[in-house]
């Protein structure tokens, strides 16, 4: 079985979160990432504290499986000249440090290009290559709040900012990166021609809040906080409190919105002018549901939702094509998957030290199973000596840079 990126080698001066998914994905799909760590303490994530020590922890793991460490201290001449090395024969050269800083060793893109023209180098970065603040730390929160998606999350009538609960923009420039890279790819193959490609958080910001973007830059509509209503803005697009939980549901068009009031014997709502646009509503097109009074429709929702089961309507509405769902904690969602929940997610798992670390996979499935790696992460500077020696650097030398630190 020919995985996707088979020979293809990617040299990933990355840490973290948002460039090692990025070069997490290229690996899954075959190619040999040369992860480049900091020798004594590698990339930050190794730090993370567990039951037993060790320098493979779940979460490093989780990013870094299926890659070679190479311990090297890129600060020295002998270290940067060992990564320039590398990278006259690999296809592409990841790095996510603050706009300057690898230029300072000769590893930036146009020093990477003059031995290698075809070299597809992608920078990670805060805030950007350029600008006044490109550089400027970029973390997730700090990004969250500077881009306007604090004052998009949280609940619908407060003020106050509320963070997305997770790493929600490391993520996402994640993805960003790994998309960029494969069609930079697949140019060079077709074409015979390198890239440069730079991503950030503030750009993948803006691409999680898309719609509300474009709206703003083209028609300066201020988008209001929609708290956990739907994007649709019907009023029965929402979350409901049930007697054993809470209740999402996505009855955004008529079709929809009728189906769910007959579920709940409000059928009158949907012929009540005084609640509903119903010119809109009965239009031969539809589109989404105009409330006239929506924090009454939604009361008046509420209030026969009050008393049943979220469980039960979650089934019963989804028979009938209406959208909904129990809220659910990640753990209890998890749970269910792993005891052969009807949803495709399938796990991927494989076998690194003490335990069988498993992940939600890349977010797609292949057909031919090309992403299905089972290769562990790697202890930090595991693949060093032979990387080296493979570029020609003999035992002398690499005795002479273990005893100044170079390497790990």
């Amino acid at each position: 079985m020919t995985a996707s990126l088979k020979d293809i080698r990617v040299i990933d001066m990355s840490h973290v979160i948002a460039g090692p998914l990025t070069s997490y994905y290229l690996a899954q799909l075959g190619a040999e990432v040369i992860k480049i760590e900091k020798p004594g303490s590698g990339d930050v994530m190794r730090a993370n504290k567990e039951a037993l020590p060790t320098d493979i922890p779940t979460a490093f793991s989780g990013l870094n499986a299926g890659k070679k460490s190479l311990a090297i201290d890129i600060r020295t001449p002998e270290g940067s000249e060992a990564i320039r090395t590398l990278a006259k024969n690999a296809h592409v050269f990841i790095e996510n440090f603050r706009p300057g800083v690898v230029k300072k060793y000769g590893l930036d893109y146009e020093s990477i290009k003059k031995m290698n023209p075809q070299i597809v180098y992608c920078s990670i970065s805060g805030y950007g290559q350029k600008g006044e603040w490109s550089n400027r730390g970029g973390y997730d929160q700090v990004i969250q709040a500077l881009t306007g998606m604090m004052m998009m999350s949280g609940a619908e009538h407060e003020k106050k900012p509320t963070k997305v609960g997770f790493a929600v923009i490391d993520v996402a420039v994640g993805m960003l990166g790994a998309l960029s890279i494969i069609s930079a790819i697949y140019r060079k193959e077709k074409y015979g021609l390198g890239q440069y490609i730079e991503t950030s958080l503030v750009q993948a910001s803006l691409m999680l809040m898309y719609p509300f973007t474009t709206d703003y830059l083209t028609d300066k509509k201020v988008s209001k906080r929609l708290g956990n209503k739907g994007y649709s803005g019907s009023p029965a697009s929402d979350t409901f409190e049930c007697r054993d939980g809470w209740l999402s549901t996505a009855a955004n068009t008529p079709t929809q919105f009728k189906k769910m009031m007959h579920q709940l014997n409000l059928d009158v709502i949907c012929n009540d002018p005084t609640l509903l646009d119903l010119d809109s509503f009965n239009a031969p097109n539809e589109g989404f549901v105009v409330a006239r009074q929506a924090d009454l429709v939604k009361q008046k929702i509420q209030n026969a939702l009050k008393e049943k089961s979220a469980v039960e309507l979650e089934i019963q509405l989804n028979a009938v094509g209406v959208p909904a769902a129990k809220v659910r904690t990640l753990a209890e969602f998890l749970d269910e998957l792993s005891q052969g929940l009807n949803v495709t997610a399938p796990f991927m798992a494989f076998k690194q030290s003490n335990k069988t670390i498993k992940t939600a996979g890349l977010g797609f499935t292949l057909d031919n199973g090309a992403q299905l790696m089972t290769d562990t992460a790697p202890t930090l500077g595991e693949h060093t000596y032979d990387l080296l020696k493979s570029i020609g650097i003999n035992e002398e030398q690499i005795t002479k840079m273990l005893a100044a630190n170079v390497l790990r």
